[in-house]
């Protein structure tokens, strides 16, 4: 049966041409987005698909693998590399890597190095090495990327940019800028062709250094040596540095490059010009690209809507932002909620709220529940009124909710001091247990500093408790002099 399935992957029949029922009556990635790419509505389009049985061609299956991880869409993604692998599809050594780097992102690292090892030698090769290497270093972890990178040379496998791409941003990430050079005069030593991610992370290390004739050097460099010819990113790069350094003028210049640049007409592209000029506040501009998206793209993406009206919140540009808001609610198919908090957060900034409140229940209604980033805004919002009750509130939905990716949310630990810091003002015990008692479903532990908090608001409030002590020796924490003083006092009977 596996050999059956192999065999219908390796054909690569037009979609249209398919006569199988078996067989997907669309390409799985355009049936995968069809509602417009939102993670809850994935997974369960991914499910259903799963769960049918029904097959699909191996290129449709690589084509949706690169689509969900350029969404960030890891979870879903590693899920469809494993069933399709137990189903029989083949993988080549750059599917392995490709999964390697799933499972690193979904799973973390120690699951990563595991699946690499158990790999067998003949794919052990430059590309399963880069990738566990790259994992490395986008989790900051300097020294196992240093110690990989040097064994990937002792033995002599083939080096592209790839890896040198991954440690110039990794230092770069560890705030070392002046690191890079080297890396480019060792690439330029071994005469190891250079990318456009290798340019681009060479501009942003000199512009950490404030070097920007450096940045501008490395661009005329790019263009003298022709073996690379940059494209939109380098010139979205290159306008971010000079929004950065305040040279709006320079910012606008690399832009029209970047229009120019465009030629194949990325969605991407044009929601980097959106935002740039928004740092330029090129309100005029802003909106004759808006206009350009939506002529290259009519079925404009949940995810453009939500740039393009954070870029004008951002200008101060509310009307606009609210009729952006209502050509998108009145059209989209699936009602995204991180589009309405762009504007629940925007009202609550200049105290509408009525207005944020409306939105919030008019989501609701269209069948969206508030996310945990919703219960944020308005957490922060009574916070700075004062209204502790509602903020406790806030805390308890944002916890139940959870985050995105399905881990816990939490409060900041900001929040938590503000809080335990007006209970202690106001020697609440009852307010201050009640809120430790919704911190407990997000926290495994508590921690000394709120611990201590407590001990201080029920000295303050003169009350006693015969049970605090063993509720310290639980938790397993260590007061500090002044705690423990103070847990002898409200301790004692």
């Amino acid at each position: 049966m596996a050999s059956s399935f192999m065999q219908q992957f390796a054909k690569k029949r037009s979609i249209l041409k398919r006569s199988s029922k078996k067989y997907l009556e669309e390409a799985l990635y355009k049936k995968l987005f069809s509602d417009g790419g939102e993670e809850h509505s994935v997974r369960e389009k991914l499910n259903q698909f799963l769960k049918s049985h029904k097959s699909a061609y191996k290129w449709e299956v690589g084509h949706t693998l690169k689509t969900l991880r350029s969404r960030k869409l890891y979870g879903p993604a590693l899920k469809l590399s494993e069933t399709m692998e137990k189903r029989g599809m083949n993988k080549t050594v750059s599917d392995q890597a490709i999964h390697l780097d799933l499972i690193a992102k979904s799973r973390g690292i120690a699951a990563a190095e595991a699946y690499f090892m158990s790999l067998p030698e003949s794919s052990k090769n430059h590309l399963t090495y880069g990738a566990l290497l790259n994992c490395y270093c986008k989790d900051l972890m300097t020294e196992k990327a240093q110690a990989l990178f040097e064994k990937m040379k002792e033995l002599n496998l083939e080096l592209s940019s790839m890896p040198y791409n991954s440690l110039m941003t990794l230092y770069l990430k560890n705030g070392l800028p002046q690191m890079v050079p080297p890396f480019i005069q060792e690439m330029k030593a071994g005469d190891i062709m250079p990318d456009t991610y290798t340019y681009n992370v060479w501009m942003r290390a000199l512009a950490a250094v404030n070097d920007i004739s450096g940045v501008e050097r490395v661009i005329d460099e790019m263009k003298r040596d022709g073996r690379v010819a940059g494209d939109w990113t380098t010139y979205s790069n290159l306008a971010s540095i000079y929004a950065d350094a305040k040279l709006f003028d320079k910012a606008e210049t690399a832009l029209k490059e970047l229009e120019n640049k465009n030629a194949c007409k990325e969605i991407s592209a044009y929601q980097f010009l959106i935002t740039l000029y928004g740092r330029t506040g090129n309100l005029l501009e802003v909106y004759r690209v808006w206009r350009s998206l939506k002529l290259a793209f009519p079925k404009t993406a949940n995810i453009s809507y939500l740039n393009m009206i954070q870029v004008l919140v951002n200008l101060n540009d509310l009307p606009g932002a609210e009729k952006c808001f209502r050509e998108w609610s009145s059209g989209c198919s699936t009602y995204d909620i991180r589009i309405a908090n762009v504007l629940i957060g925007a009202y609550l900034k200049e105290d509408s709220y009525k207005k944020a409140d409306n939105l919030k229940y008019q989501s609701q209604k269209r069948g969206t529940k508030p996310n945990a980033k919703t219960w944020e805004l308005f957490l922060d919002y009574y916070l700075k009124k004062g209204n502790i009750k509602s903020v406790v509130k806030c805390i308890d939905n944002a916890i139940s909710v959870g985050r995105g990716d399905g881990g816990k949310w939490a409060p900041s630990n900001a929040v938590v001091e503000k809080l335990m810091q007006h209970f202690e003002d106001k020697k609440d015990v009852d307010g201050a247990e009640g809120f430790l008692e919704v911190l407990k479903k997000s926290k495994d532990e508590l921690g000394s500093d709120v611990l201590e908090s407590l001990i201080r608001i029920y000295a303050a409030a003169g009350k006693k408790s015969p049970i605090m002590r063993r509720r310290i020796k639980m938790e397993n924490v260590e007061l500090s002099d002044e705690g423990k003083k103070l847990l002898d006092e409200i301790s004692e009977e």
